[in-house]
């Protein structure tokens, strides 16, 4: 007999049928009543033992982890908390877990304790959700390129240029690192590692997507990147993975128009497609909510949140107006935000993002038109010589979601730039041939993947909606 899924079982919901199933032991009561689970769903199915039919042995095994194989009909339950059950007929197990030191047990446990155990913490409700989540929404982000004519691409890795010239990058070599090879001047000589120069994990693919879009077209790559930032924040990681594209042709109109189209359907995606998760991630954040002093509570519910971006037009705003309305607002005058707002160039902080989007506009805002001296290279020099083609789009409780822009494409200008950072033009000659040989007008932007699924799931820490994080000091598993 086939085994079947629980989530397809439930959704059938057809009794009297003879079924086979396998999953992990959620809990066994009475001797009676064991709920499975199989991953498939958050629910668990109930199957019912009549205990004189079995060896008490076997039944002593059936402990919280045990992974079994279960075999009987599928009934009407007599019972709350669901509409069918198994009458049990047959009962394998197929492994056995130690009800000593099993560490996920029937009860409630912290995020950081099962940080320390992210092997098994999938097999609790939360973690289930999320990572069905995150399923999901990959596989709604390629299939949004996939339907509207974009290619994938794989970017390099490794990399001997800093896409972002942030600086907080992480070597690759394999020199002795006790008896480095050294030059005449006394300097680590990279001529004689594994790549004949310094190499590093890459920070952005987008300058190689650059490439492979000013020639296919509309290109997008999603890979992992890696920042050596010693930063220990609820929304930083080591490694994450972004999210990409690049198009030829495209001016910045065209790439807030991708950027907003691209969101709202990811995002309707899991709407549709994870249901039982999000009311079940929707309900946790709530009780938490419960928690927190009023001010620090989530401004929506998890799905009101979804849909208030799925179904409101984003608000276009230059950089120049959002700095006159945050300056002039109140948490502003009265010094309520962390970072007063004084001048026009300042960064904005989450804190001014988060008031433009659910004080101040009431929708998603993309901000456009930044000033040069915080951006980077790369951006397109607006014609006032102070301000480029750049946007980031900001959503409620989280700030900015997405960055991008319109890419220099004029051979001079970006020379002049890259001398005015120190950017050797050896290092990205490549880039350049880009602007040599047919430049046109392109753009495009970049989303960190998990800050994404955080939105989606209400996951207020980073280190939660990804496997198995790496941060500062933090590399297990």
């Amino acid at each position: 007999m086939a085994t079947q899924t629980i989530a397809k079982l439930l959704a059938q919901g057809t009794t009297l049928q003879e079924i086979s199933v396998k999953g992990w032991v959620r809990t066994f009561r009475a001797n009676r009543f064991i709920a499975l689970n199989d991953g498939s769903t958050i629910n668990n199915l109930q199957c019912v033992v009549d205990f004189e039919n079995f060896d008490e042995a076997l039944l002593k095994r059936i402990t919280t982890g045990a992974a079994i194989h279960v075999t009987g009909e599928l009934v009407e339950s007599q019972g709350k908390g669901q509409s069918v059950e198994i009458q049990v007929k047959a009962l394998e197990i197929l492994g056995d877990s130690d009800p000593e030191t099993y560490p996920i047990q029937p009860k409630k446990h912290t995020f950081e304790f099962l940080r320390e155990n992210a092997h098994l913490r999938t097999r609790t409700n939360t973690f289930s959700a999320v990572m069905r989540m995150c399923s999901s929404l990959s596989f709604a982000v390629h299939k949004y390129f996939n339907d509207n004519g974009f290619y994938n691409m794989h970017t390099p890795i490794i990399t001997g240029s800093d896409a972002e010239g942030a600086g907080d990058m992480f070597r690759v070599t394999i020199l002795d690192p006790k008896n480095p090879p050294l030059t005449e001047e006394g300097e680590v000589n990279y001529k004689e590692d594994f790549f004949g120069k310094e190499a590093n994990l890459t920070v952005s693919g987008q300058l190689e997507a650059e490439t492979y879009a000013m020639s296919l077209g509309k290109v997008y790559t999603f890979g992992p990147t890696f920042r050596a930032e010693n930063s220990n924040t609820s929304r930083h990681l080591a490694e994450f993975w972004m999210i990409e594209p690049e198009v030829a042709f495209m001016d910045l109109d065209g790439n807030m128009d991708l950027a907003e189209d691209f969101l709202k359907s990811v995002l309707s995606y899991v709407l549709e497609h994870n249901r039982e998760d999000l009311e079940f991630l929707d309900k946790r954040l709530q009780e938490h909510d419960k928690t927190l002093p009023q001010a620090e509570r989530s401004p929506m519910h998890l799905i009101d949140k979804i849909k208030f971006v799925v179904d409101n037009n984003f608000k276009r705003v230059s950089y120049t107006e959002a700095i006159d309305i945050l300056r002039n607002s109140k948490p502003n005058k009265k010094k309520k935000f962390n970072y007063i707002i004084e001048e026009w160039g300042a960064d904005l902080q989450s804190e001014h993002e988060r008031f433009l989007v659910e004080k101040h506009f009431k929708c998603p805002v993309i901000l456009f038109d930044y000033p040069a001296n915080i951006k980077a290279f790369y951006m397109r020099l607006n014609e006032d010589g102070k301000t480029v083609r750049a946007m980031d789009i900001l959503f409620p409780g989280i700030g900015e979601m997405v960055g991008g822009s319109q890419r220099e494409e004029r051979l001079e200008v970006l020379k002049q730039k890259m001398a005015a950072l120190n950017i050797p033009e050896e290092e990205l000659w490549w880039y350049l041939d880009l602007r040599k040989y047919g430049t046109a007008v392109h753009s495009g932007f970049g989303l960190g993947f998990e800050r994404l699924v955080m939105f989606a799931t209400g996951m207020g820490n980073i280190r939660d909606v990804i496997p198995y994080p790496r941060t500062p000091q933090n590399a297990e598993f």
